[in-house]
């Protein structure tokens, strides 16, 4: 068992991703002692885990983590982007808790396909698991997670994105923004968005939702004017390269339902409850 000094941000994602499986499989009434049980853990250890994970205990978490807890969200945390904060769209402020500042790259550098670019990557630990990261020399481009897909999927999936890049493996030229990503420092984070401009004009939208909230895909869609183009929001949110920094997880269905993920729908729940039990706990 890993001493709790040692434990990863990894790890502890980890933990919670198997007690998702135990609590769809068993119910969300599970005990706690059943739930460490299952991943052989003490009731005790458990909790500590959980608790320094998220900061609520495992039994209030697991109101989080329900499959009915979108439509939850949906109800008592919709965003309506007219009236939600600017945060981000202006190239700064407080988002979810991180400060980040973006610039977008201009469609003919798009057209180009990273040619003339060099990008860096590298692996990470993240509050959900491991992550690939990269970047340029202007901020953050791509974050993969890989809990439900291969390193060499999530690789392929960001780096085919822009064929003609120059890709250097430098852990150290991200290391800073990665720290203040995944909320390690207090600091700037910039982004550097690649994509084509209906692209980021729902990226830009995704910015506007607070942490713990949600949107639709149809509310994205009549935010930036294109009111029947909810498929085509639908397909720009799931073709955000940067995870999790950019919110593709906070678009719902108007039904509740929780749509796609692009790295995988128990990655976005995990989110999701993450992102809520933090609010209400006011981590």
């Amino acid at each position: 068992m890993p001493d709790l000094a040692e434990e990863t941000q990894g790890y502890h994602f980890n933990v919670m991703r198997r007690a998702l499986d135990v609590i769809d499989a068993q119910g969300p009434s599970v005990s706690l002692d059943a739930l460490a049980a299952e991943m052989n853990m003490s009731a005790a250890h458990f909790q500590r885990v959980f608790s320094r994970w998220v900061g609520v205990s495992p039994k209030r978490y697991q109101q989080y983590l329900t499959l009915g807890h979108a439509k939850t969200l949906l109800s008592e945390r919709f965003t309506t982007l007219e009236t939600a904060h600017s945060t981000g769209l202006s190239g700064g402020g407080r988002l979810h808790d991180l400060f980040l500042r973006w610039e977008a790259m201009s469609p003919g550098e798009f057209a180009r396909k990273g040619d003339g670019l060099t990008i860096y990557w590298g692996w990470f630990d993240s509050p959900f698991g491991p992550a690939l990261v990269m970047g340029t020399d202007k901020g953050l481009c791509g974050i993969g997670f890989t809990s439900e897909c291969t390193n060499d999927d999530a690789w392929n999936d960001l780096a085919q994105r822009w064929p003609e890049a120059r890709y250097v493996e430098n852990r150290d030229k991200l290391r800073a923004w990665v720290d203040t990503a995944f909320g390690a420092k207090d600091a700037p984070t910039p982004l550097f968005m690649i994509g084509a401009p209906f692209q980021i004009k729902v990226w830009e939208a995704l910015m506007r939702v607070p942490s713990g909230h949600v949107t639709t895909y149809s509310e994205i869609a009549e935010f930036i004017g294109h009111p029947k183009a909810v498929r085509a929001v639908g397909t720009a949110v799931g073709r955000n390269p940067i995870s999790f920094l950019i919110p593709c997880h906070r678009a719902l269905r108007k039904s509740g339902g929780l749509g796609g993920y692009h790295w995988g729908l128990p990655v976005k729940r995990s989110i999701l409850a993450w992102e809520a039990a933090r609010v209400d706990a006011k981590v």
